[in-house]
């Protein structure tokens, strides 16, 4: 007797669930997709614990008649498709009759139908082993799909998944891919019972676009438009300047359905080469539209992946017509005519107020134990002050900022200058220069933050103690729900390192305090609010005591591209004793040298 033998549909359609059910979210696109190409108008999501529990998609569309309702669970069972020649002219999302044979495969499935003609609809339980039953309900047009307990079956793919919070990222991915291509037809999702999307069928597709990623992100979009015998091509780019470190908002869709292209994404990229520095990617949501036989949508069972027959001519057309669009608004380098000892004056009007000159004070220290009518000998001018300390290289904390004890005052403070501002330079913002015994010691700045702000990360993340900044006035970023969402996701160890960021409604945080050492200006709150989401979107499973390592130095990195330079030579004195007082404050955590001597020899090889 032979080895081999034909496989039992229940296992069959579990090996299938593996390819098509990854996650929830995979359930919610396939459901979606079916939804849409029933005719719906409206199609909601409603979602309780990352779709672990439950994920149910109603829609109106045309709904089953009660054989179809049964049917619809077998696999291979499609209306879509009948002969080979099918294949090469698919039009709708689905076709290939696999997904719900899958789904029904790993969770329990209730589903309610019913035709517009119909008096009363079909109701259809099924899942894993169990029979399928079915009954006659009262239900409104259309479909109704209830799957709960996703993975009951399999509790090595249910253990696999992240939490609720990555989870539920991937769901308004997934739902965010469906809504966007169709502006035309109302989307909602909920979760655990909140709100995230009320979207109405919108004007265009722009509007769409707005309602779903913010107003941010529609505002800074170009058109594209460019039609040829091989692709048709329109929608949005974005500006050069609205380019983020950070990948997000980077769409393609042919023929309205979205799918990933590492290659064409490098045409985006070429056409962007003059106006975006390396390193920075802008936004896209590029429609393409080719014949359905020149393009093959079968290759993966997740249908992201696909193959164009002319897929070199596409990227040439793509690249130009980007091109031509960041062009026609602009952004190309403008000329620079320089006129030697012109002055630039700037063009004044409801902007007025930003170049007043600011009112300056003059900065003082006020010595509390200093009484003039102390009785007290008038030292010469070259007497070092007695509270003061060493300031040489190594020699323990270079500057106390202490004076001379009670008791013991000194007119001769009144004449001259503290040693912070005899000993200490700043170099464009740049570099402390300091006087050392053997010449002149050189920090740079930005390597000093992050050795210090290395070591208060690694702190804070091992035991919790931080120092967080409170701002005068929090400031109001909106990010989108995905990033929302990553915010949510890594709250606790944005609290633990000193960020106090609060939601502020479904697409926007609040920024109310920032780690000792960053920024609170507005401007440059905003870019470390971008830079974060860059960092969360990195983080990565590894070792607790490797993941702490890499995620103070993502910090420590962060901070200091944040950081002001010390602008006195008093603040350029703390930034000193901090750094000093650090465990290593020679090189940075990745071994970059932080400071430098520059002995007097060789100074005087340079006379």
């Amino acid at each position: 007797m032979g080895r081999l033998k034909v496989l039992p549909a229940r296992i069959s359609n579990m090996i299938a669930a593996g390819e098509v059910v990854q996650r929830p979210a995979s359930v919610v696109k396939e459901l979606m997709e079916n939804a849409v190409d029933a005719g719906a108008t409206q199609v909601d999501v409603v979602i309780t614990d990352a779709g672990r529990t439950l994920i149910q998609v109603i829609d109106n569309g045309a709904g089953m008649s009660p054989s179809d309702a049964v049917l619809c669970f077998e696999r291979h069972a499609t209306s879509k498709i009948a002969t080979a020649a099918d294949l090469e002219r698919i039009q709708t999302y689905g076709f290939r009759g696999e997904a719900l044979a899958s789904i029904a495969a790993v969770s329990q499935v209730t589903l309610r139908t019913r035709r517009a003609g119909d008096e009363t609809g079909t109701q259809v339980v099924i899942g894993g082993d169990a029979p399928v039953k079915t009954s006659s309900v009262a239900t409104p047009q259309g479909s109704n799909f209830a799957v709960r307990n996703l993975f009951y079956n399999t509790p090595a793919r249910r253990k696999f998944l992240k939490s609720d919070q990555v989870e539920f990222k991937h769901i308004v991915e997934e739902f965010t891919r469906v809504a966007i291509p169709r502006p035309d037809i109302g989307f909602s999702l909920s979760h655990n019972g909140r709100e995230i999307y009320v979207l109405k069928p919108a004007k265009s597709l722009k509007f769409r676009i707005m309602d779903l990623l913010g107003r941010t992100v529609a505002g800074e979009m170009v058109d594209l438009s460019a039609d040829t015998s091989v692709v048709k091509i329109s929608g949005f780019a974005g500006r050069p300047e609205s380019a983020r470190k950070a990948l997000g908002n980077q769409y393609f869709f042919v023929d309205g359905r979205y799918f990933r292209s590492p290659y064409l994404h490098k045409a985006v990229m070429r056409a962007y080469e003059e106006f975006v520095p390396e390193g920075l990617t802008p936004s896209y949501f590029i429609f393409l539209e080719v014949d359905p036989t020149a393009v093959d949508v079968n290759i993966h069972p997740t249908k992201t992946e696909i193959k164009f027959e002319d897929d070199n001519v596409i990227f040439q057309v793509l690249s130009a017509c980007v091109r031509e669009g960041l062009g026609r608004n602009s952004f190309s380098a403008g000329l620079d005519f320089e006129r030697e000892g012109a002055v630039d004056l700037p063009q004044l009007g409801r902007s007025f107020e930003e170049y007043k000159a600011e009112k300056l004070s003059p900065a003082f220290e006020p010595d509390s134990g200093f009484n003039p009518f102390d009785d007290v000998p008038f030292p010469g001018f070259d007497q070092q002050p007695s509270g003061s300390r060493s300031t040489g290289f190594g020699g323990g904390a270079p500057y106390s900022g202490g004076g001379l004890s009670a008791g013991h005052q000194d007119y001769g403070r009144l004449f001259q200058q503290a040693p912070s501002e005899q000993d200490v330079l700043i170099v464009q913002g740049k570099y402390i220069v300091r006087k050392s015994p053997s010449g002149l010691m050189i920090v740079n700045i930005r390597r000093a933050w992050e050795r210090l702000l290395y070591e208060r990360a690694l702190k804070a993340l091992s035991s919790g103690e931080h120092v967080t900044q409170t701002a005068l006035f929090p400031v109001q970023v909106q990010v989108g729900v995905q990033q929302c969402l990553l915010f949510e996701e890594h709250a606790a160890m944005l609290a633990s390192l000193g960020f106090d960021i609060q939601p502020a409604g479904e697409d926007s945080v609040c920024v109310a305090g920032v780690p000792e050492g960053y920024s609170c200006e507005s401007g440059k709150v905003e870019q470390m609010v971008g830079d974060l989401l860059l960092i969360l979107s990195d983080l990565g499973p590894a070792l607790e005591e490797v993941m702490r390592q890499k995620t103070a130095a993502k910090f420590a990195m962060l901070g200091a591209l944040n950081a002001s330079a010390p602008e006195t030579p008093l603040a350029a004195m703390r930034l000193l004793d901090a750094l000093f007082q650090s465990d290593n404050p020679e090189f940075t955590f990745n071994g970059r040298r932080v400071v430098s001597v520059l002995p007097v020899d060789e100074i005087d090889k340079r006379f």
